[in-house]
């Protein structure tokens, strides 16, 4: 379920726009800080941010500009001042689409429906992977983590693939290693450990602590939800 942060500061608009999204089966979630979006960014690890652009304290563009500084999470913005000028600074600022007020819901499902094709999906094909709130990239190798971007190495990246591919079940070394070094005739085990103790560390500085378990002579596996 693709979960969507609304940053709206008319809040019978923010309403309006849930319900109907809701309806449509997205998880939606209404910022409730405007002193500090961020906050609401990196609880919610949102699939996309529908942003105002006339906030209180700090506005959209501000707030866009925090954002891009650790996520590429689609933006769009939403403001009745649709000028040219506001147009072309949205876009500057690392916004996705505008939309301007007042607008039809159906259009903005329309374009919230076509970024998120665009970002996580490309021709049928899965450019994303999914688990708990956590997103791997399979275009550019990779993590989204509430609103932080973790870059991985290669193998770090075709690791986690594997695990994620396998949600819910334990792969063995054997199978992850085969995985990793089909065309190698000898593999040192230890080789596999390295990588996996280098990757949690990894996850770990984002935020990720114990996300993937050890199962002892078997293999390994992603944290189960709770």
């Amino acid at each position: 379920m693709y979960r969507i942060l609304i940053v709206e500061d008319d809040p019978i608009i923010a309403k309006e726009v849930g319900k109907h999204l809701e309806k449509w089966g997205y998880e939606v979630v209404t910022a409730a800080d405007f002193t500090d979006v961020m906050s609401d960014v990196v609880k919610t690890a949102p699939h996309l941010i529908l942003l105002d652009i006339g906030l209180p304290f700090y506005n959209g563009y501000y707030w866009c500009g925090e954002i891009r500084k650790s996520s590429s999470v689609p933006v769009i913005f939403i403001s009745s001042a649709s000028d040219n000028m506001n147009i072309v600074m949205a876009v500057n600022m690392g916004g996705d689409d505008f939309i301007a007020k007042p607008f039809d819901l159906d259009v903005l499902l329309a374009k919230i429906q076509a970024i998120l094709r665009r970002t996580y999906a490309f021709q049928g094909q899965q450019s994303a992977l999914a688990y708990r709130d956590v997103i791997l990239n399979l275009a550019d190798m990779s993590l989204l983590y509430a609103g932080k971007k973790i870059e991985l190495s290669k193998n770090e990246f075709r690791i986690l693939q594997i695990l994620f591919e396998n949600a819910g079940g334990t792969v063995s070394r054997d199978d992850i290693m085969k995985r990793l070094w089909d065309n190698e005739c000898f593999v040192d085990d230890n080789t596999l450990t390295v990588n996996v103790n280098r990757l949690r560390k990894a996850l770990e500085e984002g935020g990720l602590k114990d996300f993937i378990l050890t199962k002892k002579g078997i293999g390994y596996q992603l944290c189960p939800e709770e």
